[in-house]
């Protein structure tokens, strides 16, 4: 799914604060201090990856971003987006080889922390860099827009904090690289999915998904990869404005609504694009009333049926409907 806030306005702002200065500062001094005393120590690269909750969040990930950007992921175990985007994070943590650090926080355990960032969906993914929270994307995102958004922040975090990262143990790091992961019997298909989009070739990742789901119609990777590819090819060619401004002038246009309901859950606004649905839904009978049902259900898939708006969703369609 396209990635919404895949911007980094908030470092270009946050680089502009008094904060960047001292934290560099700080940053000069701890690493010439660890210098006196031998060095830093060298981190294995499953320490690139780490668990944090309430209790350890100022030690885990508000010290530590005076050293290393911190990068959270916001999940949980019944999020299908979180479980798309986790593995894909952690392995770009060890491959960035401590130019940022991971750390992953369960919402359902944690939701003190999921209220203090201001969460209303996740997957959502932050970064701490020197003391300093910004937001960086929400939502699974095509690999190659995850990594552009890395590099901006690590470059950001040298270039203003004096941030260099952590020190990986180099034989640590070849083992785990030399490591053999089975291949899954539908790796090549999602790999070649997950390679048309980052090319922008969204009728071959819908093709790929669509292989995969020909021998195993349940794959939950697959469900979701189609889901969020053809939603991205719906909104490819759209004029937003017009869109929108045909959807607010025809209320009773079913195929106007449908088009602003994409655009809405496409930029992020789940709750928007759903309510926009349900109340059409109310409003229409017949044949015009099942395309929107239709629709809907197809927007539920992108999101995944555990989110907790999914569920809210259904309620409301459920009502509507009887």
């Amino acid at each position: 799914m396209q990635p919404r806030n895949m911007s980094m306005s908030g470092v270009v702002d946050l680089a502009a604060v008094k904060a960047a200065g001292e934290a560099k500062t700080k940053a000069e001094q701890t690493r010439a201090e660890a210098a006196r005393h031998g060095g830093t120590p060298a981190v294995t690269p499953s320490a690139l990856v780490i668990d944090v909750d309430e209790a350890g969040f100022e030690r885990d990930v508000i010290q530590q971003s005076a050293e290393v950007p911190v990068v959270i992921d916001f999940w949980a175990e019944w999020c299908e987006p979180c479980k798309q985007l986790g593995p894909l994070l952690e392995r770009l943590a060890v491959e960035y080889n401590g130019r940022f650090l991971l750390a992953k926080v369960d919402v359902d355990a944690n939701q003190m922390l999921m209220q203090q960032f201001g969460i209303q969906g996740i997957p959502a993914v932050f970064a701490v860099v020197a003391g300093q929270a910004l937001p960086l994307f929400q939502g699974a995102a095509p690999e190659a827009q995850i990594r552009q958004t890395l590099d901006q922040l690590v470059q950001v975090a040298e270039e203003r904090f004096g941030l260099t990262g952590l020190q990986v143990d180099a034989d640590a790091a070849a083992g785990a690289e030399s490591a053999a992961v089975p291949a899954g019997p539908y790796d090549a298909l999602l790999d070649a999915a997950v390679s048309a989009l980052d090319a922008g070739d969204l009728s071959g990742a819908v093709q790929a998904y669509r292989n995969v789901l020909a021998d195993d119609p349940g794959h939950p990777e697959a469900k979701l990869g189609l889901a969020q590819a053809e939603l991205l090819a719906r909104v490819q060619e759209m004029n937003p404005g017009e869109v929108r401004k045909n959807a607010a002038d025809n209320p009773t246009d079913v195929e106007a609504q449908i088009a602003a309901a994409d655009l809405d859950l496409a930029g992020g606004h789940v709750q928007d694009a759903f309510g926009r649905l349900v109340d059409t839904v109310r409003r229409t009978a017949g044949e015009d009333r099942d395309a929107v049902r239709v629709r809907l259900l197809k927007l539920f898939e992108v999101i995944g049926s555990e989110d907790p708006r999914v569920t809210a969703a259904r309620q409301a369609l459920a009502s509507a409907l009887f």
